[in-house]
């Protein structure tokens, strides 16, 4: 595969690159990263014919946002595709402190969770003006789930669907302002219970089809059927198949450091780097669109896009599902 490669979404007119960036780093997550590091990041992953890019206002409270606008509104607007998030008001506060929700030195604007009609409007208009873009190509709804918000589940799901906020992704969709609308989750139940209620065209999933985890793989075989492309997020799973020993943003317990270790034993007989295999393995499955990798500087993106274009032979994803640590029904053939 290469990174430069397309895939279409069914439904809507949007070809995706087989990798997309994604804009958290650019927010500090979990450290400060400087613009001219963020910069290289993009700079790295224009060079390399990425043409997707993901943000969302509640990236370092919105410097995510005014960053990649400030890198992407240099190009011609016709080359790329842009997704930002709904979901969260950001609002107004000296409060904020030099840490928050994992974001070093945030800007002051609270995150306040609304999915309500006003809220998904005036929200898409903020971003719009952070962004310097009239028309972001697709909108997601950010973080709706019932692990995300417990008790207060229903309340939000409330405000989606008898609230208008899927009306207005509906409106928005129909005046031309964005070409796709979907969910950004990490909770891929949510994902079956949007399409039960509104016709989503794509859903950027993270962390939940992964080498790790395939829990999901009912989902992503019904959105095949129905034509809702996937964006798969976190391939790495917080980064314990890039090197290191957190999974779902904590320490990984044994049994996930046990399949580790099955896959860096498949990886070792089969000359793969298991850096390459996380990435890869979600395109295998035909509903996935592309995956996004993040990158804190043009190091790490270069990095990303070679392990991406490294060959993988169909021996390997057979010893996986032989081992058990896929899926025995995870698609592995060629795509």
């Amino acid at each position: 595969m290469k990174v430069t490669d397309q895939r279409k979404l069914r439904n809507r007119d949007l070809s995706f690159t087989l990798m997309g960036l994604g804009c958290a780093q650019m927010g500090n997550l979990y450290r400060l990263t400087s613009y001219a590091e963020s910069y290289s990041a993009f700079e790295a992953a224009w060079d390399a014919g990425i043409r997707y890019f993901d943000t969302a206002p509640f990236y370092g409270y919105t410097r995510s946002e005014r960053r990649l606008g400030t890198m992407i509104t240099d190009r011609p607007r016709e080359d790329y595709i842009l997704s930002t998030k709904v979901g969260r008001i950001m609002v107004p506060d000296a409060t904020v402190g030099p840490e928050e929700d994992a974001y070093v030195a945030p800007l002051p604007f609270r995150p306040v969770y609304d999915y309500s009609y006003d809220a998904i409007m005036q929200s898409f208009e903020t971003s719009r003006q952070r962004l310097g873009i009239f028309a972001p190509d697709i909108l997601y709804v950010h973080d709706i789930g019932r692990f995300t918000h417990a008790d207060r589940h229903q309340h939000y799901w409330d405000q989606l669907t008898k609230g208008g906020g899927f009306k207005a992704l509906g409106e928005l969709r129909s005046s031309g302002l964005v070409k796709a609308v979907g969910l950004g989750v990490n909770e891929w139940q949510a994902v079956g219970e949007a399409m039960d209620e509104f016709d989503i065209d794509v859903t950027m999933l993270a962390g939940r089809y992964t080498l790790l985890e395939q829990d999901s793989l009912s989902l992503l075989d019904r959105c095949h059927r129905e034509g809702v492309g996937i964006v798969v997020a976190g391939a790495f799973n917080s980064g314990i198949l890039a090197g290191n020993r957190k999974f779902n943003y904590a320490d990984a317990p044994a049994d996930i450091m046990a399949r580790v270790g099955e896959i860096e034993t498949a990886c070792e007989a089969e000359g793969v780097t298991m850096q390459a295999a996380a990435l890869v393995f979600p395109l295998l499955h035909p509903a996935v669109v592309t995956v996004v990798s993040g990158a804190r500087n043009g190091e790490q993106m270069r990095s990303n896009t070679a392990w991406f274009e490294q060959d993988i032979p169909a021996s390997f994803w057979r010893r996986l599902k032989e081992n058990g640590v896929i899926s025995a029904d995870a698609p592995i053939g060629e795509v």
